[in-house]
C-alpha cells in the first residue's frame, strides 16, 4: 500500500470517529452527560465521604453514606424515647387565694383644709384619681408550675417535694392528653426533695423506671417538663456530665436551702419549670427527676437517681405515704485530717457523736436497740463500704423500713458486727 493510500484511509478513519462522537453528542446529550457523569462518580466514589441530593431536594437510599447512618439512628432513638415518656410527663400548677386588689377613688389633697380643696377637684374626694386598694376578698390564682411524672396508672405521680411545698396551696395536674385533675400531696419525703400526688383518674400511661446506679459519664440523657411553667413537655437533649454530685439548693421564692447529694449533674437544659420532670435515657427510661440548676452557669442541671426514689414510690405504693428508714444516730462523717487530729483508728466511715441537738444514739430507736454505742465508727452497710467520703444517711435510704441490715462497726479499734432492723422515722423527730 503505498503513502496515499495510507493517508486517505487515515482520513476517512478520523472521520468517521469525528462524526460518531459529533452524532453521540448531537442525538444523545443527556445520555452521554449521564454517562460522563457515572464514569467520574466510580473514579472518585472511593474518596467521597457525602453525596450531594438530587434535584428534587431528596437522596436515594442507595447513594446513602454509612457514616451518617449513626447520627440518623440517634435522633431516632431520641424521638423514639421522647414519644414513649411523653404520654406520662404532666404539667403542675400551684394555686393560692390571693387578695383581689382594685383602683379605689384617691384624693392625694385630702388633708388640705375645705377651703382649699375646691381649687384641686371639688369636694375633698373627686379628684378622678385612683390608687390599688384591698377589697379584703380573695380569688384562686396560679402562683406558679412544676412538672411530674405518673408512676401507676390509677395516678400516682412523682415530683419534687418543693414543687408542692405550700401546704396552704392548691394544686392541679395537666395530662399530656389534654385534660385537668385537682392534685392531693399524698407524701413529702423528710430526707430527699421528692413528693407524691395522686390524682383521681384510671387507666394512664406511666414511664419505664431505669437503673441509675449504671449511668456512665458522657451518655445521652433528655429532659422532658413543663419549662417555665407554659411551656408543657418541651424536651432538650445533652450527656450525663457528671455523678455523684452534692450540691446547696435554695429556692428562688422561699430563699430555703436544701443540701442535696448523689445527684447527677447534665448538661441537658432545665429550666425553671422543669423541676420534677423525668431525665430519660435513649430508650425512654427514666434515670433521674430534675431538681436544681446552677443559675450562674450555662447549662449545668442536676437530678436526683432514680434509684434513690425507689424505695419511696414502693413505700407510698404499699402504705399510701411515704415511710422513712430510720436508724437513729447522729454522726460526722470522718475524714484523714479529722483522723489524724482526733487519734482516731480508721480515717474513714460515720463517727456516732452526739451535739447540742441531742444524743449520739436516739433512745427506743433501732441503733440503742441493735447495741451502737456513742464513739462508734461505722464502717459499712450491707456490705456497702463508707470509704472516700459515702455518707451514712444516703445509704440507708436505699433500704426499706422494716428491712434488717448488717453493720460493721469499729470499736474502739475492734471490728465488730451487728443487726439492725430498720423502723420508720418518727412524724416528730426533725434531726
Amino acid at each position: 500500500m503505498n503513502n496515499g493510500s495510507k493517508k486517505t484511509i487515515a482520513i476517512v478513519a478520523c472521520a468517521l470517529v469525528v462524526g460518531f462522537l459529533a452524532g453521540s453528542f448531537w442525538i444523545a446529550p443527556q445520555a452521554e452527560a449521564n454517562g460522563f457523569t457515572n464514569f467520574l462518580n466510580n473514579l472518585f466514589s472511593p474518596f467521597a465521604s457525602r453525596t450531594a441530593p438530587s434535584s428534587s431536594g431528596t437522596q436515594s437510599s442507595s447513594s446513602s453514606v454509612s457514616m451518617y447512618q449513626p447520627v440518623d439512628q440517634y435522633e431516632q432513638d431520641v424521638v423514639n424515647a421522647v414519644k414513649a415518656a411523653s404520654p406520662a410527663v404532666v404539667s403542675i400548677t400551684i394555686s393560692e387565694d390571693v387578695p383581689v386588689v382594685e383602683n379605689c377613688p384617691y384624693n392625694p389633697f385630702q388633708d388640705l383644709p375645705p377651703e382649699f380643696q375646691q381649687f384641686f377637684g371639688g369636694d375633698g374626694g373627686s379628684s378622678g384619681m385612683t390608687e390599688p386598694c384591698d377589697t379584703g376578698q380573695t380569688q384562686l390564682q396560679a402562683v406558679g408550675g412544676g412538672s411530674g411524672f405518673i408512676i401507676s396508672s390509677d395516678g400516682l405521680i412523682l415530683t419534687n417535694k418543693h414543687v408542692v411545698s405550700d401546704t396552704g396551696a392548691s394544686y392541679s395536674v395537666l395530662t399530656n392528653d389534654g385534660k385537668t385533675y385537682t392534685a392531693k400531696v399524698l407524701a413529702r419525703d423528710p430526707n430527699q426533695d421528692l413528693a407524691v400526688l395522686k390524682i383521681d383518674a384510671t387507666g394512664l400511661p406511666t414511664v419505664t423506671l431505669g437503673d441509675s446506679d449504671s449511668l456512665e459519664l458522657g451518655q445521652t440523657a433528655i429532659a422532658i417538663g413543663n419549662a417555665l411553667g407554659q411551656f408543657s413537655n418541651t424536651v432538650s437533649a445533652g450527656v450525663i456530665s457528671g455523678l455523684e454530685r452534692t450540691v446547696t439548693a435554695s429556692s428562688p421564692d422561699t430563699g430555703a436551702e436544701e443540701t442535696i447529694t448523689g445527684v447527677i449533674q447534665t448538661d441537658a437544659a432545665i429550666n425553671p419549670g422543669n423541676s420534677g420532670g423525668p431525665l430519660l435515657n435513649l430508650r425512654g427510661q427514666v434515670i433521674g427527676i430534675d431538681t436544681a440548676i446552677a443559675s450562674d452557669a450555662q447549662n449545668i442541671g442536676f437530678a436526683i437517681p432514680i434509684d434513690q426514689a425507689k424505695s419511696v414510690i414502693s413505700s407510698v405504693e404499699a402504705t399510701g405515704q411515704i415511710q422513712a428508714p430510720y436508724l437513729g444516730v447522729r454522726y460526722i462523717t470522718v475524714t484523714q485530717a479529722m483522723a489524724t487530729q482526733q487519734d482516731l483508728p480508721i480515717s474513714y466511715g460515720a463517727l456516732v457523736r452526739g451535739d447540742d441537738s441531742g444524743p449520739a444514739v436516739q433512745p427506743g430507736s433501732p441503733a440503742a436497740q441493735a447495741g451502737i454505742q456513742a464513739e462508734d465508727i461505722i464502717e459499712s452497710v450491707n456490705g456497702q463500704s463508707l470509704e472516700n467520703g459515702a455518707d451514712l444517711g444516703d445509704l440507708i435510704d436505699q433500704f426499706n423500713v422494716g428491712q434488717t441490715i448488717t453493720l460493721v462497726v469499729n470499736r474502739a479499734g475492734k471490728e465488730i458486727t451487728l443487726t439492725v432492723t430498720l423502723a420508720a422515722r418518727p412524724a416528730d423527730l426533725t434531726d
